[in-house]
């Protein structure tokens, strides 16, 4: 049968030729999210129903999400189009092996934290909507990760932040109010340049399909206004990510609402940033990234930074490690301007490594509160006597965060410093290597005032629980698990940074007949 041979044709055959099972796996996370958190919302009045329900809803979605990942490693990117409609006109779901894995990996984080919040998130909170707010989030997260139209970039990045304005105030303290504000000021400011620069990329382009645009770039770089669009993309992507000089928004914010609230943002919305940056300024627009690569360094250099001397220096443990976030934000931004093979893949197992560490640093948080009895240095001490076993799950913990091996944190610092040398950028390498020995300084004080000092008072020992600890447990043999036996991981990274620097099978994906 001969290929069709114009866009009516192509746009017939589309309309009658079935969609291959495996294609409606693009959109079924993200349908799964919006139609569980309506099932949810509609029983607040079955607290405990709802939660179970919700845990294993995000179990499906961990496995929807395995399965997504493992069919884009057999086979190459896939691409769901909604409603037929012919590609760029039609709203594409596109998944690469860097989106599968963002969105698997963050499935697994929502999980851990799901499980935690039957422990951290009462009746009260329930009925307020947590857990659909939950479902809402992941959807907004989903859609970020795997879809193929600048647009809806946007459009599932205001659906994560109206879900995340709901969580964070969720209890209505005053100071929940106060770090919603904070919050919700810088985000909303980023989001409205975001917008703006879509305008601007509809203007120039005439699409705002992700494939179409990879092609059309090459041609219009010599008339069209790239270097401000990339520098736009830029700076709301960093405010996003909490990028320097934008970052003092995170730690006044993350402290502030429920542990497991601040689980979830450490985790997994930081890196919702970082990965639009990468998506845009790697695959969409690559010549302005080496142009702006010495400024993204600069940045990356002063985010390492300020992270690992703010962590230096804070008494509550929620804001330090907001820095730490903070920290590894700027490890990853550091890739971004480093760029090749070497310095994207860093990036992106430094991504997956940190959705999967901060999310379980806070819920070690939220367990040093339960077990001592607040958030601040100054007041802790003895927990290594209390529970031999959740000290050793934070020392991992804390060692994967400074960059020791043999964790999670060992090898995309490596790779990174690798990447650096290799480049002949000798002092960004001295400055990842020094936000290491930093954030040692600071995770050793914290070890050595909570857990290896006396406690102040006599001190009850807190009832070990389940709930709490079989997430924590999990994502610590994750941590240890990408550090012992890093080659499938690294072997993924290095293959999702050479589809984003040539990506013409995630063109081919959506353009199939190479109609453009």
């Amino acid at each position: 049968m001969a290929a069709p041979t114009s866009a009516v044709d192509l746009s017939a055959a589309l309309i009658t030729a079935p969609v291959p099972l495996g294609h409606w796996l693009a959109i079924l996370p993200v349908a799964h999210c919006i139609t569980l958190g309506a099932v949810l919302l509609m029983l607040r009045a079955y607290p405990r129903l709802q939660a179970w329900l919700a845990i294993s809803g995000l179990a499906l979605l961990a496995l929807i999400d395995a399965a997504l990942l493992a069919k884009v490693v057999a086979e190459g990117p896939l691409t769901m189009v909604m409603g037929r409609w012919l590609p760029p006109f039609g709203i594409a779901f596109t998944i690469d092996l860097f989106g599968a894995l963002m969105a698997f990996t963050s499935a697994l984080a929502a999980l851990a934290a799901g499980i935690y919040a039957l422990t951290d998130i009462g009746d009260s909170g329930r009925r307020y909507g947590f857990f659909p707010l939950l479902m809402l989030l992941m959807a907004g997260v989903s859609g970020a990760f795997l879809t193929g139209d600048v647009f809806n970039l946007y459009v599932w990045f205001e659906v994560l932040l109206i879900s995340s304005f709901g969580l964070i105030i969720l209890g209505s303290e005053r100071r929940q109010i106060d770090g919603a504000l904070k919050y919700a000021v810088l985000n909303l400011i980023a989001t409205t340049l975001f917008l703006v620069g879509v305008g601007i990329l509809y203007a120039v382009f005439g699409t705002l399909n992700m494939a179409d645009i990879a092609t059309r770039a090459r041609d219009l770089r010599a008339t069209a206004p790239l270097m401000t669009l990339a520098s736009l993309f830029l700076l709301a992507f960093a405010m996003k990510a909490a990028a320097f000089p934008v970052n003092f928004w995170l730690p006044a914010a993350y402290h502030t609402p429920r542990i497991v609230v601040s689980a979830l943002f450490a985790g997994l919305l930081t890196k919702v940033g970082i990965y639009a940056l990468i998506r845009v300024v790697v695959m969409l627009l690559p010549v302005e990234r080496q142009e702006l690569s010495l400024l993204i360094a600069f940045i990356a250099a002063a985010t390492i930074l300020v992270g690992a001397l703010g962590a230096l220096a804070e008494n509550d443990i929620r804001r330090l490690f907001g820095y730490v976030v903070i920290s590894g934000i700027g490890n990853m931004l550091a890739g971004v301007a480093l760029g090749g093979s070497g310095g994207i893949s860093g990036a992106v197992f430094y991504a997956l490594h940190s959705m999967v560490l901060m999310t379980a640093l806070y819920l070690a948080a939220g367990e040093i509160a339960r077990r001592g009895g607040g958030f601040l240095l100054s007041g802790l001490g003895g927990l290594y006597r209390q529970s031999g076993c959740f000290t050793a799950l934070s020392l991992v913990l804390f060692l994967a965060a400074c960059g020791l091996p043999p964790f999670s944190g060992f090898w995309p610092k490596v790779i990174l410093v690798k990447a650096a040398l290799d480049s002949g950028a000798w002092w960004l390498a001295a400055v990842i290597l020094a936000g290491g020995f930093l954030t040692t300084i600071a995770f050793g004080r914290l070890f050595l005032l909570a857990y290896w000092r006396p406690a102040p008072m006599a001190a009850k020992p807190a009832a070990a629980l389940w709930r709490a600890g079989l997430p924590l447990a999990a994502l610590t043999a994750l941590v240890v698990g990408f550090g012992i036996l890093p080659e499938q991981l690294l072997a993924l990274s290095q293959s999702a940074a050479a589809g984003l620097a040539d990506p013409e099978a995630y063109v081919h994906s959506v353009f199939p007949g190479g109609i453009r």
